[in-house]
Order: structure tokens, then sequence, then C-alpha cells
């Protein structure tokens, strides 16, 4: 299945600087920074006082924010217009399992469970003492502040609440939370007021988090109700207008739905369990929508030696000892590598070998033909693969199953031929090599070769299948262990390709080695990306770092927070 992950070592994403342009926003990351938000409210021209700043913030449970959208809920609907707010914010950009409690942690905490180390509902091994909640927080900030939680769910109290100077559970009743909330909302003190609603989860756990369910849209259509009582129970403080309110709504996850199979997008933006919502609203604020990033049309961005076959360059990349990659009789080896080839029909030039001279002899090589590849060996009869030559980015791999005698060839996943395997010994005194070898005369083709893998396992048509799309690999592959040999070719400069595996040796290229930069659009790739690229919509650790920047309360590095803060666009000047 093609999807996505973050990683930190990709340098891709040319649609990043378009989508943060066109949200028109600034953000701040997590360091010891100017308090944007403060600075925002000091154009005070007129001499008005400032007003007391106070937040509060709802929790919706189990709403997902393209499901919000769709049913034009009437006053969360309002509100937006008055906002900064996404409908396609995400409650954890990363690996972890989406869980109530864990989506919980993140909203209180500011950090994933990478840290906080909450992942399943019950709490269990958590680390919240190294990653203090909300409440732990603005009480040690100021003691005398009113921090309250009131929550339909009697855990989330129990492990995230503790240090509220209130808190009040009344379990599967969201009624009686908007009650309590609307009677804590008379209380001048007030400072911090958290509403936790799990009526739409339950509904969607119940029936499902589809659009449609009558359900499940029902029960969001109710807390909007909720949300429109409790706005009017804030606007008619007696103190409102001295004080300057924040109020933050957000769910705290999403929920599975039968998968679109028209949809492209591979990302975790595309998976349902971690689509939240998210607003920050202020009268004072102009909406300010943030869209989500494109998410089909990512590059693969990295670097490759140009293998062209002109006679008077033919460059490549051996690996010296030639007894590394014998297999033997019988034996069990994968060779994956990513290719492109330029369009056009070429005959028989090898890229990928194990042999003295191209289709003679023992071993095999990886050759062109037509506008197709196949696997030539002398263990089976030729393998051929599908078409390649189209300028695209192409993963092919070849399997020699010696436990089961066969020879198989895939191309982007997909099993192309299978060969019965003999018993010929395929091992020779030739380099396991990149580029052009002897027998291999077409002087036209050109390709670029990345990602090479090799395994001293086979891999089955399973697990070839599940990551097919992949650039890349780390432990999070159950094969990684299997690697005998992995070069990403990142290099982009020198005549070194160096292994990462540990396993295996560096390929040293030869003369006439050029190194091309590409940033590819290629359908069967889903490239790596990086984290920037999950920020461009508010996630779920974004908001008690919005919160403590509205409270004017300093977020020291030490704090090791994952969020950033969102910084609104003023309708006025007032504070």
């Amino acid at each position: 299945m093609k999807t996505y992950t973050c990683k930190q070592l990709v340098k891709n994403l040319v649609t990043v600087a378009v989508v943060a342009l066109s949200a028109t926003m600034l953000f701040t990351c997590n360091k010891d920074f100017q308090n944007k938000l403060k600075d925002a409210s000091k154009n005070d021209t007129l001499g008005i006082n400032v007003k007391t700043r106070k937040v509060l913030y709802i929790i919706v449970d189990g709403v997902r924010g393209r499901a919000l959208r769709s049913l034009n809920a009437p006053n969360i609907s309002k509100i937006v217009k008055n906002a900064i707010y996404a409908y396609d914010g995400l409650s954890d950009y990363g690996t972890n399992t989406v869980t109530n409690a864990g989506s919980w942690a993140n909203m209180i905490t500011g950090v994933t469970a990478d840290k906080h180390k909450v992942e399943s509902e019950d709490f269990a091994g958590n680390d919240l003492a190294a990653y203090p909640t909300l409440f732990a927080r603005l009480k040690q900030a100021n003691a005398n502040y009113r921090t309250v939680s009131i929550a339909s769910t009697g855990s989330f109290n129990t492990n995230l609440a503790k240090d509220a100077t209130f808190q009040k559970t009344f379990e599967g009743d969201d009624a009686a939370v908007k009650t309590a909330v609307n009677t804590e909302l008379q209380n001048e003190d007030a400072k911090l007021v958290v509403a936790q609603f799990h009526g739409a989860e339950l509904a969607g756990e119940t029936s499902s988090f589809e659009d449609a369910d009558a359900n499940y849209t029902d029960a969001i259509l109710k807390i909007d109700g909720y949300v429109g009582e409790i706005m009017t129970a804030l606007s008619t403080r007696k103190t409102f207008a001295a004080e300057n309110w924040l109020v933050v709504i957000a769910s705290n996850k999403g929920g599975a739905i039968q998968p679109d199979p028209t949809s492209t997008d591979f990302t975790s933006y595309g998976d349902d369990t971690r689509n939240n919502f998210v607003v920050f609203y202020n009268p004072r604020f102009t909406t300010l929508f943030v869209p989500k990033p494109q998410t089909d049309n990512i590059a693969y961005t990295n670097t490759s030696i140009t293998y062209d076959y002109s006679a008077s360059k033919r460059p490549n990349a051996t690996i010296q000892d030639p007894a590394q990659y014998n297999i033997g009789v019988y034996g069990n080896f994968t060779v994956q590598v990513l290719i492109k080839s330029l369009p056009g029909g070429y005959y028989y030039p090898s890229f990928l070998s194990k042999r003295v001279t191209a289709f003679t002899g023992a071993g095999w090589n990886m050759f062109l033909e037509g506008d197709a590849w196949t696997l030539n060996s002398s263990v089976a009869s030729q393998a051929q693969g599908t078409t390649i030559s189209d300028g695209l980015w192409h993963k092919l791999t070849a399997v020699f199953d010696g436990t089961n005698r066969k020879v198989r060839v895939y191309t982007d996943g997909v099993l192309n031929t299978e060969r019965a395997m003999n018993g010929n010994n395929p091992n020779n005194n030739a380099s396991f090599k990149l580029g052009y070898i002897p027998g291999s005369e077409d002087e036209s083709a050109t390709v670029l070769l990345n990602n090479l893998q090799v395994y001293n396992v086979a891999l089955t048509t399973q697990q070839i299948a599940a990551y097919a799309c992949k650039t890349s690999i780390d432990d999070s592959n159950p094969n990684y262990k299997d690697l005998v040999g992995y070069w990403p070719m990142e290099e982009g400069a020198g005549n070194v390709l160096k292994d990462k595996s540990g396993k295996g040796s560096d390929l040293l290229v030869g003369s006439n080695g050029n190194w091309t930069n590409f940033s590819d659009l290629s359908p069967a790739l889903c490239p790596d990306i990086n984290a920037s690229f999950f920020r461009l919509v508010p996630n779920d650790v974004d908001l008690p770092f919005e919160i403590y920047q509205w409270m004017s309360v300093t977020v020291p590095t030490a704090w090791n927070l994952d969020g950033k803060s969102w910084t609104p666009v003023y309708s006025d000047i007032k504070p």
C-alpha cells in the first residue's frame, strides 16, 4: 500500500513554500522567543487599558474536521468568521497509534506520544511527570490562577487535570458538562476553563464516523448547539467587557471511515483517524482559514550518478571485493533499486549486475529491453519486467528464492514474471556493479539509479508490495534487519557511495561519474517528507503552546514542547 512517512533527512517539498505563503500568517517554533500574541495587542494608540486575558478551551472527541466542514454546523460556522481555523488539522502526524488518551495528552501537554508515552486508553506507561500538563504549568506560573476542567470522561480528569484548581466529571453526559461550564463562566475568577465532550466519539464508535451517518452527524450538531450556548454564557459575563478571551475549539482526533478508492493522498493528511479541526477565536480576529498543503503531487528529490552509455563515458560504481554477494546454489537473495530511464527503446544495456559479461557465464544482470527491463541469469530463464523507459522513477525488485526454487521480478511492487530456478551456481569473480559492463553495447541509454538495497532473504510478494512506493528504508521496515547492503546515494558529490546498512561495502564510482540533482514527480513513488510539511496546519500539540502565548507565559526551551504558535490578524488596533 502506498503510504507516506515523516522523516527529517529528506529535502523535498517545493509545495511547502507556496502553501506557507498562501496561509499569510507567521508562526513561531518551540524555542525561547518573543511572544507575538502579546505584542500583537500593543497597538493601544487610544490609551485604552489592556484587558485581562483568559481562555476557554473546548475539546470535542472524535469529530473529523472534514465531516464538520460538510455539515456547516451553525454555531461553529459563525465562530470561524473571527478565527484562525482549519478542517484538516492533525491530531498527530507521526506513526503513533491514534487513541483518545494519546490525543488528549497531546492537547494538554504540548508534546506527542514519543515523549509523554500515552499510547493506550488506560494511560499505562506514561511519562507525564516529565511533561507537565497545561494545568500544572499555569499553576507554576501563577498559583492564583483559577483553572477548571469539566469532562465527560473520567480518565481525562483523573490523568490530565490533577493540577486544576477545580475539576468535575459527568461520565458520558455532555449536556451536564455544558451546564457546568455555563455555571463556571459566571465565576469572575475563571482564568482557564476546559470542557471535554465525548458524545461524537461514542456515536462514531457505535455507528460510524461517516459524513452520511445520521447518528454521528446528529451528535456533532448537538455539540455544536452546546458550543453556541457556552458562547452565549461567555459573552454575558458581568466582567466580559474588561476581559480578552481566546476561545480554542478542537477535536482530539477523527475516526476511521471507508477509504476513498480514488484518493491519491497517502500522507497523514489522508488518515481520517488523524483528521481533526481547530478553531482559535477572538471577536477581534479576522477570519483566517488554514488549508492543508497539496498532498498528491510530492516530488522525489535526491541525487544520482548519471549512467551514460555512450562509448566515451560509461561510468559505473563497483564493490571492490568480487566475493561479496555471491549467493551460491539455491541461495536466498533480493536486490532492489530505483531507476529513471529516459523515454525510448533501448536494447540490452545492463544497469545492475554481478557478472563478468552480460548474458553469459555465471551470475546475473538487469538490463533495458525496448521500453521495459529484464533480468537475465544463469539460474533461470529470462524474467521480463514491464515498461520503465518513460522518464519516470520506478522501483525494480529481483528475488532469488532458493528455498522455493523460484526467481521473480517486480516493477513498482507488482509481480511481473516468475521462473523456475535451476541448480547452477551463480558465483563468479565479477564485482557487484551499477552501470555498464561488457556485452551491453547500446550507446543511446542514459539512466539514473538510486536507493539500492540488497537483502540476504527472498522477500515475499506481500513484503514487496507493502513498501513498493518507498524511497528509503529504516528500522520501521520489518526486513530492515535483513539488509546486507543499502546505498541511499545522497552524497551529491565525490566518488564514494556509502553503504548505510553497516553490513556491506561502499561502492566506488569510476571516471566520468557525474552527479545529477533531481526533483521529479513520479506516480509510483511516495517520497518521505519532513516534519515541516505537517506543521502547515494546526496540530494538537500547538494548542497548549497557543494558550501559553495568549496568557503571556514564557515557554523556555527546557520544556521541550513540540508545538508552535499561530499569530492572528486583528480587525482593529484596540487591546
